[in-house]
């Protein structure tokens, strides 16, 4: 004889077949995450705007001003002229970044590649990319002694090559020592766009490549019309980092010339830190940190709408 037993609920009902189980909230997993980020984003943002709006020196009670720190950013030439100095670091970390690393990644994908093998290409990448992996504070130590006016490298490898007359104080003069700064950033941050962009053309369907050469396309055409519109996505999400990435470069500028020579070299994020600490004018320089992070958070949701748009042409 054969007993079958019904699963019933509470109310003595049997249990409809194929319901499933309830199942455990979620909630739990995502807490830690949350509360870490409340912690470290959300509260020390809000306590620097609520900082932006008084007068305090740091110690002591901080004396509510309103606006007055930011009525006086719209006054402060130093201000200003760190912006524009942001103008040219974006120019280094993502507008150049961002070519040469399209040219290069085409170069090793479409031609190295191909006719010396993926080893060859994997040692390539990775010595592109090794500045991303260097502390800053190591390259830019590095980079001093490379660039110091009296027994630097480059001064030496000039005047061996005979180009004696084009040495210079690379650092030390305020007409080149933002010229010298963006150089050393392009060299930290290529490798990132080229990483990327070398994922992105893998995703590229060949056969659109292999038809525009059937109409007589050439490689830049190809480039151009093909692979360009295939990896847009990528592009803006290079940019958008790179961007962000120049406006708040800190280590960099304090570890070469630390805002200097005469301030030729200070941008914003330098500007708030000068200002916090050592001119302890804490209010002002919270002020000025808050209108930097107002201007990332703006420009990181354009980058996403744009990529967004991108992925959704693809």
């Amino acid at each position: 004889m054969t007993m079958t037993v019904e699963k019933r609920g509470v109310t003595g009902k049997a249990a409809p077949a194929g319901r499933p189980r309830r199942r455990d909230s979620y909630a739990l997993f995502l807490l830690p995450g949350v509360l870490a980020f409340l912690a470290v984003i959300i509260v020390p943002f809000l306590m620097n705007t609520y900082v932006g709006f008084t007068d305090w020196q740091g110690v002591g009670s901080p004396s509510w001003t309103g606006l007055a720190n930011y009525r006086e950013l719209m006054d402060d030439s130093d201000f200003w002229a760190s912006f524009r100095h942001s103008l040219f670091m974006v120019v280094a970390m993502a507008a150049v970044p961002t070519a040469v690393g399209l040219v290069l990644a085409a170069a090793l994908f479409d031609y190295i590649g191909k006719h010396f093998g993926s080893k060859v290409v994997a040692v390539l990448r990775a010595c592109f990319y090794l500045p991303q992996v260097l502390p800053i504070a190591v390259a830019g130590i590095v980079w001093s002694w490379i660039l110091a006016p009296d027994n630097g490298s480059l001064n030496a490898l000039l005047k061996a090559v005979g180009l004696g007359s084009w040495q210079q104080d690379w650092l030390g003069d305020p007409d080149l020592a933002l010229y010298s700064v963006m150089g050393v950033m392009v060299w930290v941050q290529i490798g990132f766009p080229l990483v990327v962009f070398m994922a992105g053309l893998q995703r590229v369907d060949p056969q659109l490549h292999e038809a525009a050469e059937l109409d007589g396309a050439g490689w830049w055409r190809r480039f151009w019309h093909v692979t360009l519109p295939q990896i847009r996505p990528e592009i803006y999400v290079v940019l958008t980092w790179c961007t962000v990435a120049a406006l708040k470069v800190f280590g960099a500028v304090y570890v070469l010339t630390k805002g200097g020579p005469g301030g030729a070299t200070n941008v914003p994020s330098y500007f708030s830190f000068t200002t916090f600490f050592e001119k302890t004018q804490v209010g002002y320089g919270a002020a000025i940190s808050t209108v930097l992070t107002v201007i990332i958070l703006a420009l990181s949701l354009i980058g996403l709408k744009l990529q967004t748009r991108a992925e959704e042409r693809a």
